[in-house]
């Protein structure tokens, strides 16, 4: 670590403890978060990937990561905000003040209601600001001009590239009105961008690009066959999250564009096992209440990973709904069937719970 910064390596190990499977999205963080942190110019990042791949989950762990330090804590100031709310503030008027209120207000918690309006000033001007689902204000849906995602867009680009916005500063910051250079600010959005993958497969199958994915013979146990292999990563283009309502100048404002990978059955295990915020170590503590140690055998935790699996869309979510179908009767009543304090859920009892339920 150099002059009290950590490098983005030692950033992506932490950040690794909490997010699995998306080492490319951690990396592009981590070396986003070491700039900010040294006080260099860091380049925004976007996020795109399924509902439950890691996108909230990765900047929960930013937020767990810089609060673990109390130097690191000291010079940063981080909001979430989701992108509707941008909307509908969009439609009110003066969103991008609205934004920096909001860091000020967190400002002002870290640092106390007896701080200097320079130090107030000078958190927000250096803030993370995490914009979540930031596909839903994209410009048009279909055909049709959104108008509250324009202005949202809008509103944001007044923020990342302004070098002096006007601020009203509330009574609790001393009042009056300031100029603040925002370009110190670190934004990273995030969205599913629901339809993304179809449009962009339709294009290089059916569409402008037809014939560009060609198929490949593959021969296997039912031996030989034509299998086309379609990866979003591979064939998405900027010109796609135009044209799925992204406008060029609102994009350019990212130097990452990173697309998540799904989630299969090892990750999924590894944040069954592994995640503080999985429904395994949920249960475990609430049934430790009733001095019930839960434990899971190695091949019932493989088997709901795997059951988890089946359902791609819904990544890590997906851990959680078919647990809840194996624990729910036994949080129901937690000290029923508990061996000498133990209660052992088998591989033959997972298979039980999610056929009946």
């Amino acid at each position: 670590m150099s002059d009290s910064v950590p490098s983005p390596q030692e950033i992506a190990d932490s950040l690794a403890t909490r997010v699995f499977g998306q080492d490319l999205a951690i990396r592009e963080i981590a070396v986003a978060l070491s700039k900010k942190l040294a006080g260099l110019a860091a380049g925004n990042v976007l996020l795109i990937g399924p509902s439950g791949s890691g996108k909230t989950t990765a900047m929960r762990a930013v937020e767990w990561f810089l609060s673990s330090s109390p130097a690191l804590a000291q010079r940063s100031t981080l909001v979430r905000v989701h992108a509707n709310i941008l909307a509908q503030e969009a439609d009110q008027g003066a969103p991008g003040e609205r934004l920096l209120h909001r860091l000020l207000a967190r400002a002002e918690e870290q640092l106390g209601a007896a701080c200097t309006v320079p130090a107030l000033l000078d958190r927000v001007a250096h803030g993370i600001v995490f914009i979540d689902e930031v596909d839903k204000i994209r410009a048009r849906i279909g055909s049709q001009a959104h108008v509250p995602g324009i202005r949202a867009q809008e509103a944001l680009l007044t923020v990342m590239e302004n070098e002096r916005l006007p601020l009203t500063l509330p009574a609790s910051s001393g009042g009056g009105r300031v100029f603040l250079d925002t370009r110190g600010i670190l934004f990273v959005a995030a969205g599913a961008f629901e339809g993304l993958y179809d449009a962009v497969y339709d294009r290089v199958t059916v569409g402008q690009d037809r014939g560009s994915l060609q198929p490949v013979t593959v021969l296997d146990t039912e031996g030989v066959r034509e299998r086309t292999d379609f990866s979003l990563r591979e064939w998405m283009r900027s010109k796609d999250l135009f044209d799925y309502g992204l406008s060029p100048q609102f994009l350019s404002r990212f130097d990452g564009v990173v697309l998540l990978e799904d989630l299969d059955e090892t990750d999924l295990l590894k944040i069954f096992l592994g995640s503080p915020d999985s429904g395994l170590e949920s249960a475990t503590k609430f049934l430790a209440r009733f001095g019930v140690d839960l434990v899971l055998s190695p091949e019932a935790a493989r088997l709901i990973a795997r059951k988890a699996a089946d359902q791609p869309r819904l990544g890590a979510r997906a851990l959680k709904e078919v647990f809840r179908r194996v624990i729910r009767d036994r949080e129901f009543a937690p000290t029923e069937g508990a061996v000498d304090g133990a209660l052992v859920i088998d591989e033959a009892e997972v298979r039980e719970a999610l056929a009946r339920s």
